[in-house]
């Protein structure tokens, strides 16, 4: 009887086992992984994605951080990709098991925060602006004023999202600093700033799509693939794009050292980057992706849209930030904490 029932738990041991290999778990932002993708890929490979959501690159590493947590594959913005390595929460990756790692586009390849691509594999990447509903408000929106001096206008209808970096860092460049400042002076004429305008604020919140969508908001700081979206639903939407300066970003997908399914997460990550899947990505959350030959396979309305399509005017005010000092960071957490009272 013993060895009869130690043969029934091996067999259910094993398949245990077997329905786990099936799974996959991705960390990611809200609203931000299309299910069609996961649809497909469950087809091809018989793979079935949980997506948890997550929505600020702080929450997401603090949750990673603590362990516990079973996730595989988390898809941080690029500044935090260096603090993921450094934490040694990621690993690199096994390039043998991604043969269509070829197929990242040269500029997004030998990107300064993962050199040649040995840990992540392109998510979407794309900018911070503002978005203005023009019916409610016809000035110039492309400026930070639109949420550091509120138009009279746009006093208690307008939100900003509250992602630390962008805010702070938006606010530094409008006070004529760079990203990931040390100087006290430009901190302290940011840090007024934001503080003086917040009072003119309806929200610091997540949800613009839908918000700018239904006339919730008249206005938000804002990611541009969020406001397309928007716009589609509702005309009068338009993005700006501060001539003060603004973010550039990239979100990129990376395997955590303390995956259970990593053969399942390869398998993502490979597929992923073949340009027709990554088409999928991006067609939902309507922002660029880093695959090359991809643009076959997008929608026709992103390829001149104007929240994709950085108007040449504009170009040189967009700066990618990087990973910010210590001291940077111990600044911008500073004004951040105070900005939440």
């Amino acid at each position: 009887m013993k060895k009869l029932l130690g043969a029934t738990a091996i067999l259910l041991a094993s398949a245990c086992m077997a329905a786990a290999e099936g799974e996959l778990q991705l960390f990611n932002w809200g609203n931000y992984t299309s299910p069609e993708l996961l649809e497909k890929f469950k087809k091809e490979t018989g793979i079935t994605v949980t997506v948890t959501d997550y929505d600020s690159n702080d929450a997401a590493l603090a949750k990673i951080e603590a362990g516990g947590h079973g996730f595989d594959l988390v898809v941080p913005t690029h500044q935090y990709v260096r603090i993921f390595v450094e934490k040694g929460l990621i690993v690199p990756l096994d390039l043998s098991k991604i043969p269509n790692h070829k197929n990242i586009a040269p500029e997004w390849m030998d990107v300064e925060w993962d050199p040649g691509r040995a840990y992540t594999i392109p998510w979407q990447w794309g900018t911070t602006g503002i978005a203005v509903n023009t019916a409610v408000y016809s000035g110039d929106i492309n400026t930070s004023d639109i949420f550091l001096n509120v138009p009279d206008e746009l006093k208690g209808k307008i939100n900003v999202v509250p992602e630390m970096n962008d805010v702070v860092n938006m606010a530094v460049m409008w006070a004529g600093g760079t990203s990931c400042s040390e100087d006290p002076e430009v901190l302290k004429k940011a840090r007024d700033a934001l503080l003086a305008a917040k009072p003119d604020w309806l929200s610091m919140d997540y949800g613009a799509t839908e918000k700018l969508s239904n006339n919730d908001w008249a206005a938000s700081l804002n990611w541009n693939g969020s406001t397309m979206r928007a716009r589609l639903a509702n005309p009068t939407v338009k993005y700006g794009y501060p001539k003060e300066g603004y973010p550039v970003w990239m979100d990129s997908v990376a395997l955590l050292k303390d995956a259970q399914h990593v053969e399942e997460a390869y398998k993502f990550l490979n597929f992923i980057a073949e340009p027709e899947n990554a088409a999928m990505i991006s067609s939902f959350a309507r922002y660029a992706n880093g695959i090359a030959g991809s643009e076959a396979f997008m929608p026709e309305d992103m390829k001149t849209a104007p929240e994709i399509v950085v108007p040449e005017e504009f170009k040189a005010a967009g700066h990618f930030i990087p990973t910010c000092s210590p001291k940077a960071q111990e600044y911008m957490t500073a004004i951040w904490t105070e900005l939440q009272k």
